[in-house]
């Protein structure tokens, strides 16, 4: 199916916000056959010299798959044949809490997925990873990055490409354990914290560090690589429950103090499981998040030109309202892509939408690219730019059928 689009729209003035008239945006939207069989869920999008990688979970039974595909001009279809990478009956699988795939270089490749914890029935489970240095033909025995030994919840990774080696963050709920970091000192009781490690080319693990030691308990991270280093976005948790979105940054060994974005505010006692995104280029970056502050539901983009130190003026990225879920991709002129689930009023399904943002600020009008539904299976929409096109995946949740992956290309 193929559309040609090229709107525009005008908007009222949010105080505070950049929203001003947007700009046409021509654009064709493909859907794509991507090698995703049924029972498919939790789409996650990586970016490499090669190309873009989609990973997914496929279900049979109680056995739950890792599996992978690349976009490849050399595929008549567009795609590489599909690999798994594991497979398992006790894994933790969930609609926000997503495994991925990574390549770091043309034969590298690593990824993570969840386990649950047999020392617990509950919903404690460990983080996995494994290596492939064939290109996905064999992969090395899974390793738990964090060496904590309890029975609580760690999750919601996100891997960077980090030297000649992988960076990764997650979510560490050991403090529910009553268990000390490894600086010695107590963490803030039943808190979660966000914590990092890193493997490099030899897969020898560094020390975990704890980034910030109170953070929302399920909203999904984000990661980037700077100019001037590694920089994290996720929302952070303080002690009166304001759940901004801030970001930390690798610095001569050291994550810097958490900062906000943008000092939004809101208030409220329970996670959202609404995390952010980030992409950056040298010292360009932006962040998308969601936000309910002040009873509207909305999304925004911020830009910073230091590497993350400082970020201006928060971009509307919805039109109307939306349900979250975001995601960015950074084009090869300097601007953003943001995506989003819109949300519509009177009942109607969420629609899955894109806007392209300038360097400058300027918005685009916004693009339609699916109705993927509002619910939580809906999962969370990606979109990842490669040479001139955007592809973009989600989990398509038609009524009495099973669920799949699916995907678009944007150009």
């Amino acid at each position: 199916m193929i559309r040609i689009l090229a709107v525009a729209v005008s908007m009222p003035l949010v105080v505070g916000v950049i929203q001003q008239t947007p700009a046409t945006w021509a654009v064709r939207v493909d859907q794509t056959s991507a090698p995703v069989g049924t029972n498919s869920t939790e789409p996650r999008l990586s970016v490499s010299a090669k190309g873009v990688l989609l990973s997914w979970i496929e279900r049979d039974g109680t056995k739950a798959s890792l599996k992978f595909a690349e976009r490849s001009a050399a595929s008549k279809t567009g795609w590489t044949g599909e690999t798994t990478v594991a497979s398992g009956t006790d894994w933790f699988v969930n609609w926000a809490d997503v495994p991925s795939v990574v390549r770091l270089n043309d034969t590298t490749i690593v990824a993570h997925w969840l386990q649950k914890n047999s020392k617990s029935p509950s919903t404690a489970y460990d983080v996995r990873v494994s290596r492939s240095t064939d290109n996905g033909k064999t992969w090395s025995a899974p390793v738990t990055p964090h060496g904590d030994g309890t029975a609580s919840e760690h999750g919601f990774v996100s891997m960077f490409p980090s030297g000649s080696g992988v960076g990764l963050v997650w979510l560490d709920g050991r403090a529910s354990a009553g268990h000390a970091h490894a600086a010695g000192a107590a963490m803030p009781a039943g808190a979660m914290a966000l914590r990092f490690t890193s493997f490099d080319a030899a897969w020898k693990q560094s020390a975990e560090t704890t980034i910030d030691s109170r953070v929302c308990d399920c909203c999904p991270t984000a990661a980037a690589m700077t100019a001037d280093g590694p920089i994290v976005a996720f929302r952070d948790r303080s002690d009166k429950e304001i759940r901004d979105i801030s970001v930390s940054r690798l610095v001569a060994g050291k994550w810097s103090e958490p900062v906000s974005v943008h000092h939004d505010n809101w208030n409220i006692t329970g996670c959202p499981v609404n995390g952010p995104a980030i992409v950056a280029r040298d010292r360009f970056v932006a962040v998308a998040w969601f936000t309910g502050a002040e009873n509207q539901t909305r999304t925004f983009v911020a830009l910073s030109k230091d590497a993350g130190r400082t970020f201006g003026t928060p971009i509307r990225l919805d039109d109307n309202g939306a349900l979250g879920r975001v995601d960015l991709a950074l084009l090869e002129d300097g601007s953003v892509v943001g995506s989003w689930i819109e949300y519509q009023r009177g009942g109607t399904p969420g629609t899955l939408r894109i806007r392209r943002i300038q360097a400058s600020g300027e918005r685009s009008a916004s693009v339609s690219v699916a109705g993927v539904g509002s619910e939580r299976a809906a999962g969370f929409p990606r979109i990842a730019r490669h040479g001139g096109e955007i592809v973009v995946a989600w989990t398509e949740n038609p009524a009495g059928q099973p669920q799949r992956v699916r995907a678009a290309t944007v150009k």
